[in-house]
């Protein structure tokens, strides 16, 4: 399997950003979750939820775009984040 390539990129609301992959995220149509319990059996969703502050996932072809609350702070969810979708996707 191709090693995992991920670029963070900044979107108009800067309470979101985009992660871009080198590979899809999804086996079908685009996935929102908006809490924990509507992410448990996806893997990826579940573990970027377990981070502080995380209160929207969408995932749709090759990029998962994460929401956060207007009081967490990006410096420390993006490496967290990056972990979990690592893990999730069976990448770490």
């Amino acid at each position: 399997m191709t090693e995992l390539a991920m670029e963070v990129q900044l979107t108009p609301n800067p309470n979101a950003v985009k992660f871009t992959l080198n590979r899809p995220v999804t086996d079908g149509p685009p996935r929102t979750f908006t809490s924990a319990h509507e992410a448990c059996g996806d893997a990826t969703a579940q573990g970027l939820f377990a981070i502080a502050g995380i209160v929207r996932i969408f995932m749709t072809a090759n990029f998962i775009s994460i929401t956060k609350t207007d009081d967490a702070d990006w410096t420390q969810i993006v490496p967290l984040a990056k972990s979990a979708i690592e893990k999730g996707l069976g990448a770490d």
